[in-house]
């Protein structure tokens, strides 16, 4: 099964920091592409253009959209990484009950246990 890394991004894609630059230099995600699927990695805004933090809530809709895309696509395996709890500023508490119900090939972080 494909490992598909799962990153917090920001919309304008600029992948620079953290997870993100992680995400680019080893699991092929795009510069310039701030969501969804590219190369081995998945990314999930959670910040703007202009790298400001997102409301709780357009993450929230950026999360689904990333449940309802690994629902569909069962032969991959999702990694979630602590998205939205670094350069972001949230804490797992705020993000975590966004990954309620998740589909079996997606693998959740221990902080949002």
């Amino acid at each position: 099964m494909i490992e598909i890394f799962v990153f917090g991004s920001n919309l304008s894609g600029r992948h620079g920091k953290g997870a993100a630059l992680f995400a680019r230099q080893y699991h092929g995600a795009i510069y310039g592409q701030g969501v969804g699927l590219q190369g081995n990695s998945y990314a999930i805004p959670t910040k703007d253009e202009k790298l400001n933090t997102l409301p709780l809530h357009t993450i929230s809709k950026y999360v689904m959209e990333f449940l309802n895309f690994a629902e569909k696509n069962p032969n991959l395996k999702f990694i979630v990484t602590p998205i939205g709890c670094g350069l972001a500023g949230y804490v797992p508490e705020q993000i975590a009950p966004m990954f309620r119900n998740i589909p079996q090939n997606v693998e959740l972080p221990e902080e949002f246990n």
